[in-house]
């Protein structure tokens, strides 16, 4: 498309910039609605089942057998670092020479730019939050209150679980709400005794299955989608041919394009945003063609923001104008402050010599799960907010190494069941702090003229009270339980190997402390509306991808219907 193309063919209805999570719904909740919707991504074009190259393959068939050659890893030392960057997966990374950052402190950044983004890896833990998390600022003073609370988004999750596909159990517990689940998978019998075992000597801890997005009874929702049972593969970081587990790919973009409203514009670097001073709001975006470099604009009456937490953040510093020379929207000078993580550093496993007459067989997406348990009531600890944590426990074979030669060979060849493996590790609440920052560097550049962004987001003393405390209650409790051979680690990598960052362009009520209002629109910019990552006042101790699209759903019903009125 070039520059002299009339500006009638470069305008919409809506634009979104970014295809994954929460562009994806954007694009589904926009088309659905009859509007015109350009989507954008900055990465390549990805279809379901036809770019999936590694779908099926055997582990014979891979040149390294899934390992990632030294070679790589050497010219990758951010990405190597993330558990699913290996030879069946690293086509759909971002390798560190490909967009590089300026780490002020140290940050691993990990992307996935194509169609579809980061939702083909993601972990598809499904969590909703409850108010003990939405209400968690305003109790300690420590960021800004949150404009919703859980009945504000409540129905919006019934609405995201419906069309997603999330399996779980009803448990009952307020600290995390229950929600439209198709049934969950088995745990095994380790983590059922584990789970009863803490029931009866724990009131305030509780182990249940975690909710997860993937298929385990289809509806008739999901089937219209083309996708089909989980198959219990565990190689959900290729791409889907079933659909199994719910992505942009597989979902919510094939679903956008059948309403024919749908235009997607990949190899698109959203440059900025452009904004009217006279109509006193945005009117498009400014684009950089990935390969050519050319500059392109479309134009939009409402646009929605989804490239991720950290590059939202980019494009709004990158959007300035005579009337926001900081940043669109950034009146109160918070754009790119208090952004914040999940803390996963600490790890805890240990062997268990029961149930020896059982072992586990075949593969599982999930496993059981630890919801958040202290400071939920009342503030009880030396520490702010707290931490939720992982729990699996299985059970395979081993074989003897001893020997040599022909007695190593017939060593190597038998096998016998060891004993139960056990583990856990957290994912812990940080706390947003100003200090906790991304900037443009006012001289670097990339490769399509956009600022290169500066990272300056560590740990502080809340996070190292938090893992402390971790690793001596899951002790106790392992202990406690009768495990053995407990062995624990805090791995003190740098924050983004989480892959949960969230912030620089929250919601609040007051435009000179926050960015966004309750629906999600910049304060200061009504027709643009944020909801992925970076718009999260706090981190809570829950994966986050539900809550993104939750939101995504809500704010475009409420964009639609302001649109409708003629307010946007």
């Amino acid at each position: 498309m070039a520059n002299n193309d009339s500006i009638k063919d470069r305008t919409f209805d809506a634009i979104v910039i970014g295809s994954g999570i929460s562009g994806g719904w954007a694009a589904k909740e926009l088309t659905e609605k009859g509007l015109k919707t350009l989507v954008l991504e900055r990465g390549r074009d990805v279809k379901h089942l036809k770019d999936y190259p590694t779908t099926n393959l055997m582990p014979w068939e891979f040149e390294h057998r899934g390992e990632v050659p030294r070679t790589v890893q050497e010219d990758n030392p951010v990405v190597s670092r993330c558990y699913a960057f290996r030879e069946d997966a690293m086509h759909f990374f971002v390798k560190d020479k490909e967009h590089p950052y300026v780490q002020e402190k140290p940050f691993d950044w990990i992307r996935g730019y194509q169609v579809g983004g980061k939702s083909l890896l993601w972990a598809r833990q499904t969590q909703r939050w409850s108010d003990f998390d939405f209400e968690g600022p305003a109790r300690d003073g420590f960021a800004v209150d949150w404009p919703i609370r859980y009945k504000d988004l409540a129905p919006w999750y019934s609405y995201v679980e419906k069309f997603a596909g999330i399996s779980g159990n009803k448990d009952g517990l307020a600290v995390l709400p229950d929600g439209e689940f198709l049934p969950a998978l088995e745990l095994s019998c380790v983590e059922n005794y584990f789970k009863d075992f803490i029931a009866k000597n724990y009131s305030d801890r509780h182990v249940i299955y975690a909710r997860c997005a993937h298929l385990t009874e289809p509806q008739p929702i999901h089937l219209q989608q083309g996708r089909a049972q989980c198959q219990n593969r565990n190689l959900c970081q290729r791409g889907c041919p079933f659909g199994g587990y719910f992505s942009s790919n597989s979902s919510t973009l094939p679903w956008a394009e059948r309403t024919g409203n749908l235009t997607l514009r990949p190899f698109s670097v959203a440059h900025s945003i452009i904004y009217d001073d006279q109509k006193g709001k945005a009117t498009g975006v400014r684009v950089i063609d990935t390969n050519t470099k050319e500059s392109i604009e479309y134009f939009a009456k409402v646009i929605f923001v989804n490239a991720a937490a950290l590059n939202t953040n980019l494009i709004l510093l990158n959007s300035t104008s005579s009337r926001f020379p900081n940043g669109l929207g950034n009146d109160g000078g918070v754009l790119g402050k208090y952004v914040a993580f999940h803390n996963y550093r600490a790890r805890i496993s240990a062997e268990y010599n029961g149930h020896l007459d059982k072992k586990t067989e075949g593969g599982r997406p999930t496993s059981a799960y630890i919801p958040r348990f202290r400071n939920v009531q009342k503030q009880e600890m030396d520490f702010l907010r707290g931490y939720a944590a992982g729990f699996w426990a299985g059970r395979g074979e081993r074989h003897s190494q001893h020997g040599i030669g022909e007695v190593l060979k017939a060593n190597l060849g038998k096998s016998e069941l060891g004993p139960w493996y056990v583990g856990s590790h957290m994912m812990g609440e940080t706390i947003p702090k100003e200090t906790n920052t991304v900037s443009l560097d006012t001289t670097a550049k990339d490769e399509w003229g956009m600022p290169l962004l500066k990272v300056n987001i560590g740990y502080d003393d809340n996070d190292e009270k938090m893992v402390k405390d971790f690793i001596e209650q899951l002790s106790e409790m392992y202990t406690k339980a009768g495990f053995t051979n407990i062995k624990t680690e805090d791995s003190k990598q740098a924050p983004g190997l989480d892959i949960h960052e969230m912030g620089g362009v929250r919601m609040g009520r007051n435009p000179k402390t926050s960015m966004l209002n309750e629906w999600n629109q910049i304060h200061g910019c009504k027709n643009v509306f944020v909801t992925d990552g970076s718009c999260m006042t706090s981190t809570s101790t829950q994966n986050p991808s539900l809550t993104y699209m939750a939101l995504t759903a809500r704010a475009a019903d409420y964009a639609v219907a302001e649109l409708k009125k003629g307010n946007l």
